[in-house]
């Protein structure tokens, strides 16, 4: 980074993502706290968390267009002003509605500015230096999920759920303050009539398809409904795609597809996020429900797995700059799919020590995943294409996610449902780390067609 305006200003984007990713789960560990307190069941209180991801995911595609529409202070500032609104509004927060609404308004906030993030990162950053640019980034796109349900779990044994929300508002403001003052408009204006149509096929394809998706792991949900919410968003999602295609100035453009690396790269990092996600979703789980341990405790156990993929993020990305994404994509999906394999045979006495390791290496080999393949797939575009190109590697991911979350939980369903004892219980969990493991091997099997050179 060449200036200390420079550095400051990825400071500003870093400790925003930061207070962004860590309030994705910090709700994770709150959930009974909030069921006794706003009377509601577990199929109301998790819509907390599907309800986020879903408007985040309807709104990045819109995010993508207005990148090009307002410079990146006023867009940035944008965001962390309705971030904020949608913190305050969950502090305050009296009944789930409320509760609701406000995350509503928190993930609109955080889907302008994730592609943004990672946009104006690689735009201001030399080819040669992106991975490590990317690697710091890692950081905290790993550390700051992973924390929240720990330091959520720690502040809900002494403190009301209101106050994970009270928190992040001086966090927030910390980070406006800086956006106002460091904050550069970098990105350059190309501006075009927005095309209503496209935001209204890419809104109701990709939330339909994604609610279709969170309604397989539902245990009551109705067939009908989940059938038809995927077929509805799949349809528009293909009338969106054509469309693009068609139009002059296009609301997302399409041409980031045209490079092979690129498309190498998305399908790689879709489906380890199948891999990834889906994982951090059921080991949680395994671990309170089979091994009896606090939200706390669970939290805890998975902390050194999130502590070596921090650590290991700037390596892999300075890594990634010397010698390219192939050799680094498969060692670290050849750690990903050998741990996940194991966790096939844990019992319900095997030494939690073995689980954190298994865990960890997990998180050592994502970390040589993630951010070295993304600046690999990045790197084969010109810049005027990265804002549209990060929308659509964090669509992607984002589907990707919940398609293997929905395949693993309705695999575990499926196996529990046949008896209620703790070998059956514990049978579900493994029926789930085999689909773990076999898209890791897919994924491996992709790491091998990545060309030696870095993009």
């Amino acid at each position: 980074m060449a200036t200390k305006q420079t550095k400051r200003l990825f400071l500003t984007l870093l400790l925003g993502s930061f207070t962004m990713f860590l309030n994705q789960t910090l709700l994770n560990t709150a959930y009974p706290s909030l069921m006794k307190d706003l009377s509601v069941s577990t199929d109301y209180v998790q819509w907390l968390t599907t309800g986020f991801l879903l408007v985040t995911a309807v709104v990045i595609p819109l995010s993508g267009w207005l990148l090009h529409q307002i410079n990146a202070k006023y867009l940035y500032s944008l965001s962390q002003v309705i971030f904020l609104a949608g913190t305050i509004l969950c502090s305050i927060a009296g009944s789930f509605s409320q509760l609701l609404f406000g995350r509503v308004i928190q993930a609109i906030g955080v889907g302008i500015a994730m592609p943004l993030f990672q946009t104006v990162l690689l735009y201001l950053s030399p080819k040669n230096k992106r991975g490590t640019i990317m690697g710091i980034a890692g950081i905290v796109i790993g550390l700051a999920p992973a924390i929240g349900p720990s330091l959520s779990g720690f502040i809900l044994t002494k403190y009301d759920w209101h106050v994970l929300f009270l928190m992040l508002i001086p966090i927030i403001l910390v980070v406006l303050i800086l956006t106002v003052c460091f904050m550069q408009p970098v990105l350059p204006i190309r501006r075009t009539k927005l095309d209503c149509l496209s935001v209204i096929e890419s809104s109701l394809g990709l939330g339909l398809l994604l609610y279709g998706l969170s309604l397989i792991s539902a245990k009551h949900a109705n067939k009908v409904l989940l059938g038809a919410s995927i077929v509805l968003g799949s349809v528009f999602i293909y009338r969106f795609v054509r469309r693009q295609k068609k139009l002059a100035n296009p609301f997302l453009s399409l041409e980031p597809f045209k490079q092979n690396e690129y498309v190498i790269s998305c399908i790689l990092l879709a489906i380890a996020n199948m891999a990834m996600i889906s994982f951090e979703m059921v080991i949680p789980m395994y671990i309170q429900n089979i091994r009896a341990l606090s939200p706390l405790e669970s939290g805890l156990s998975l902390l050194p797995g999130a502590l070596v993929l921090g650590i290991m993020s700037p390596i892999s990305g300075k890594l990634f700059d010397k010698y390219g994404a192939k050799g680094l994509s498969i060692v670290g999906m050849s750690f990903l799919t050998v741990f996940t394999f194991l966790f096939v045979f844990i019992q319900a006495t095997t030494p939690m020590a073995l689980i954190i390791t298994f865990y960890a290496f997990r998180l050592f080999g994502i970390s040589m995943v993630l951010m070295p393949v993304t600046t690999f797939g990045m790197n084969a575009l010109p810049n005027t294409e990265l804002g549209d190109a990060s929308v659509i590697n964090k669509t992607t991911k984002q589907v990707a996610s919940s398609l293997g979350t929905a395949i693993m939980i309705s695999v575990m369903t499926l196996i529990t449902n046949t008896s209620s004892s703790s070998k059956t219980l514990l049978a579900g969990y493994h029926g789930s780390f085999y689909v773990a493991s076999f898209f890791c091997i897919i994924a491996l099997v992709l790491s091998f067609k990545l060309p030696k050179h870095a993009a």
